[in-house]
């Protein structure tokens, strides 16, 4: 009988501990030491028991381990024995850039996509009617790049051009979807952009430009910003993010426009070329070439300074800057600049 009257006063004791709220059970425990029938030697060599609780704990997902101190003879609570709580660390939400994602990303690939070279400062041609002295985002985007982003191999110094040093990143691309109008944001831009609701607050501010691309092609995978609208098309949704293949018939049914950086090392031969790619996250960018100039670049301007020239265009980077330590998640936006 004694010995089935202590089996359930241990089930008593574990079920208190499993149904207490925690708080509640250290004010009992600190306030009323429970006495212990057991010997004084039993006391002496009491060890750390783990109770049901932290099983409890973790169906809760309170992410707390709770013991207690019991005596190996006895069964019973040890004298003034506090539960231990002992708490998980948990990594702190900070933007690392210097540590790229090696989990699952959620962007599938675009396969086998046309692609072709454009570049800043480029004139009008007959494949390409539009001029890029200016992008859909920035309409001084030659001098703030810092001039013309001169294609020629023999005018480049590995992926920036011999005659100055860019002030924006070199590593950029145009995709056939813009997600402003003069009027505002796109309604199709509400449902089809995966990031819109964790980046947008204003009609009219993009939440596109400056977004990360992989582009792949063969065993290498490159690396770049979106800067600008195109090839020929500014609404193919279904294309940029859905399944659908490019609208265009143009240039081969081209879906993508790459810089020359990003064509030398692809190492494209000439001004077509087939790629994969495929949207990133800011967290998911591996060190390289694409993380070395650029004022809206994140990476180049992690330590940027509030004692910067205030221009139009450092203040749009600010915005971008200060966007992404804020919320963690690559928020890369810019007013439209009409």
């Amino acid at each position: 009988m004694d010995k089935f009257y202590q089996q359930h006063r241990l089930l008593a004791v574990q079920l208190f501990v499993e149904t207490t709220p925690k708080a509640l059970l250290c004010f009992l425990a600190a306030a009323f030491a429970i006495p212990s029938a057991a010997r004084a030697g039993d006391v002496e060599t009491s060890v750390i028991a783990s109770s049901r609780a932290a099983g409890a704990a973790s169906a809760t997902g309170s992410g707390v381990e709770l013991s207690v101190m019991l005596t190996p003879g006895a069964e019973h609570l040890v004298p003034g024995g506090l539960p231990i709580i002992r708490k998980e660390t948990s990594l702190p939400r900070v933007f690392s850039p210097t540590q790229p994602r090696n989990t699952y990303t959620r962007f599938p690939w675009r396969r086998n996509i046309v692609t072709t070279v454009f570049w800043i400062g480029e004139k009008p041609t007959q494949n390409n009617p539009t001029p890029n002295t200016m992008s859909a985002w920035d309409r001084k985007w030659t001098s703030n790049y810092g001039g013309y982003d001169n294609p020629d191999p023999d005018a480049r110094d590995g992926f920036i051009p011999k005659a100055f040093t860019p002030g924006q990143n070199p590593f950029y691309f145009a995709l056939p979807y813009n997600d402003i109008s003069r009027t505002g944001t796109k309604p199709s831009a509400y449902t089809s952009i995966p990031w819109f609701n964790k980046t947008y607050y204003r009609s009219g501010r993009t939440v596109l430009k400056g977004r990360w691309i992989a582009i792949r092609r063969g065993d290498k995978v490159c690396y770049a910003q979106w800067e600008d609208v195109g090839p020929f098309e500014t609404d193919d949704h279904e294309y940029v993010f859905g399944d659908a293949r490019p609208k265009t018939s143009k240039n081969r049914g081209v879906g993508l426009d790459v810089s020359p950086a990003v064509r030398d090392y692809l190492d494209f031969g000439g001004g077509y070329g087939t790629v994969d790619w495929r949207f990133v996250d800011v967290d998911e960018v591996p060190d390289g070439p694409w993380k070395t100039w650029g004022a809206n670049n994140p990476f180049a301007n992690s330590t940027f300074t509030e004692n910067s020239t205030d221009s139009e265009s450092i203040l749009q980077f600010r915005d971008i800057r200060e966007r992404l330590l804020a919320s963690n998640d690559d928020a890369n936006e810019v007013s439209l600049i009409d």
